[in-house]
């Protein structure tokens, strides 16, 4: 396999295709693409693979968190307050 690519002709079509995929649309023969893209395109990997990272650690970081009842009261009479 050649060296990578270290531009892109389309930076915005492939960053649009890649994220995507990585939204699970149905794109056509989206596998082979993407595995053609990472292969040969340096920015393409990169972008691929930070938007997946950064995916990850949203999903991660980003979950639900019971609110005490107490925090919940508070915040509604402070609201009631203001109006």
């Amino acid at each position: 396999m050649g060296e990578k690519k270290l531009s892109c002709a389309d930076v915005s079509k492939c960053f649009q295709l890649l994220e995507s995929i990585l939204d699970g649309e149905n794109v056509p023969n989206s596998q082979a693409m993407l595995q053609e893209k990472l292969a040969k395109c340096e920015p393409c990997f990169k972008h691929f693979h930070l938007e997946q990272a950064i995916r990850e650690v949203l999903k991660n970081k980003c979950t639900k968190h019971c609110v005490p009842n107490e925090l919940i009261a508070n915040i509604r009479e402070k609201i009631q307050e203001i109006k």
